[in-house]
């Protein structure tokens, strides 16, 4: 049996999105881009449609097919991966839009996936897995880690078997909110190996807890080839580990590492420029906290509760929304805090913190929930109680009548105006109007591409320091004088 673990590349999805919130623009990314492309990764993580569209169009102004062209034509050596599969997601888009969605992703050469159902309830997920092959998309499942009473050895075992049973290219071992220990790893690989035989395994997780570079040197040795990681400062926080460190110690291990960590100094040194220039964090590695075992809330879901208390003057009280937080999860029946899931708990219990009465104020999101909507285990495994009060109320009683809409393509065409061009009637029923007015806009990608940009910066930056009369700048044959005004 080979000794070489393969490495996938979250930097440019996962560890952009858990510490940059999808801050970067489309240039950055292109000018790291070929970096990454020359690495030798198995594959890397690439586009995420449901939520860049929306991020990229009306936060940043930019067009998420302008990533997708650009970057599809930029790659030359690595498969590149979509996330989020068709079903995916916080919000009911029609049917028809997301595998349209995906029908163009493919079309740009992006053949792989990497999907979830965030109950692992995988009899149900199955459809998913058939809409993806027929759209000419291979998918990596994954199997989400959580702690509660019933995520069992025996849980896993039956949970495993199911996913198998779909057929996917591989099986990835999911710790999204970095819950996992060495011992539960090792406990839980041979339940991988012996439940889904045949099927190759990846190993994906969060380091919020920062036991993640062990767990990953865990799960190759329990003979898992496929192990995801970042480049710093992309790596590490609430991101996947670092490239170098989960490298350096295999080869320690006695592993073989397939990857070039020459090709990604210069990744590291370029988002590094980009997160001083932009005021953007960096990963750093992150100390044991035993109280992520309790309320489960990931680590970008902390912010977003913080700022909701904040606005209501309320901020000293994260601590308290954070245990009522475990309360809620027990009652709508122990999901994976996994999104949306997660965003589900997390809100209400902000909302019974806030307004001094459990479940008193509820959003559709959990009527939704409640009634089946986002996955059918909470209809039997809520505390029933606390279901029949967020049902008995007039909007509860409205939303249990409302059948989603399912339109053709045909009539969502329509819908927007029979001249709509596909890309941006995507735009409008992901993003909004705010995200078709980017379309066919970019971020200037040539300002971060150029290999000039470190000597521009250089002299973006002195011209605005004040104090210096002549500065010189040589390198080589190349000399350049700057003179202040007389």
């Amino acid at each position: 049996m080979s000794n070489e673990i393969k490495f996938v590349d979250t930097t440019m999805r996962d560890g952009h999105l858990s510490l940059w919130a999808l801050n970067m623009r489309t240039g950055m990314m292109l000018s790291i881009l070929p970096h990454l492309d020359e690495a030798g990764f198995d594959s890397m993580e690439f586009y995420n449609p449901a939520v860049q569209i929306k991020k990229l169009g009306k936060e940043l102004g930019e067009d998420a097919f302008e990533w997708l062209r650009r970057g599809t034509a930029l790659r030359k050596n690595t498969d590149l991966r979509m996330h989020g599969g068709i079903r995916g997601g916080l919000s009911l888009i029609p049917l028809s839009l997301r595998i349209l969605m995906v029908d163009m992703v493919v079309a740009h050469g992006v053949i792989t996936n990497r999907s979830s159902n965030p109950w692992n309830d995988f009899p149900e997920h199955a459809p998913e897995l058939k809409d993806l092959a027929k759209a000419g998309m291979r998918t990596v499942l994954n199997v989400i880690y959580s702690i509660s009473p019933k995520h069992t050895d025996d849980y896993y075992r039956e949970r495993i078997k199911q996913a198998a049973d779909l057929k996917p290219y591989r099986i990835c071992f999911k710790d999204v909110g970095g819950l996992l220990t060495p011992e539960r790893t090792r406990e839980l690989i041979p339940i991988f190996n012996e439940s889904a035989p045949g099927i190759e395994l990846e190993f994906h997780a969060h380091s919020n807890n920062g036991l993640a570079p062990i767990n990953a040197l865990e799960a190759a040795k329990g003979g898992i080839k496929y192990i995801h990681t970042a480049v710093p400062p992309m790596a590490n926080g609430t991101s996947q580990p670092s490239i170098f460190n989960v490298a350096s110690n295999l080869r320690a291990l006695g592993f073989k590492t397939a990857v070039d960590e020459e090709c990604l100094q210069p990744v590291e040194e370029k988002l590094n420029t980009i997160a001083r220039r932009q005021g953007l964090p960096v990963g750093k590695p992150r100390l044991y906290d035993q109280s992520v075992y309790g309320h489960q809330v990931p680590g970008g879901m902390m912010s977003n509760l913080a700022f909701q208390l904040k606005q209501v003057g309320m901020e000293n009280r994260l601590q308290e929304v954070l245990e009522e937080a475990v309360r809620v999860r027990a009652e709508f029946g122990y999901p994976i805090m996994v999104t949306p899931l997660a965003q589900f708990v997390g809100s209400q219990a902000g909302l019974n913190v806030i307004t001094g009465e459990r479940y008193k104020q509820v959003s559709d999101e959990v009527i939704q929930y409640s009634i089946g909507l986002w996955g059918r285990e909470p209809v039997t495994h809520m505390d029933q109680e606390v279901r029949a009060k967020i049902l008995d109320r007039p909007r509860g009683r409205e939303i249990m009548k409302w059948d989603p809409p399912q339109p053709s393509l045909k009539e969502v065409r329509a819908q927007y105006g029979e001249n709509i061009s596909d890309e941006e009637m995507i735009l409008r029923a992901f993003g909004g109007d705010e995200t078709a007015a980017a379309l066919g806009k970019s971020s200037s990608p040539e300002d971060f591409v150029s290999a000039r940009q470190p000597l521009v910066t250089l002299i973006d930056e002195l011209a605005k320091r004040q104090g210096f009369k002549h500065v010189v700048v040589q390198k080589g044959d190349f000399s350049l004088s700057l003179h202040g005004k007389r």
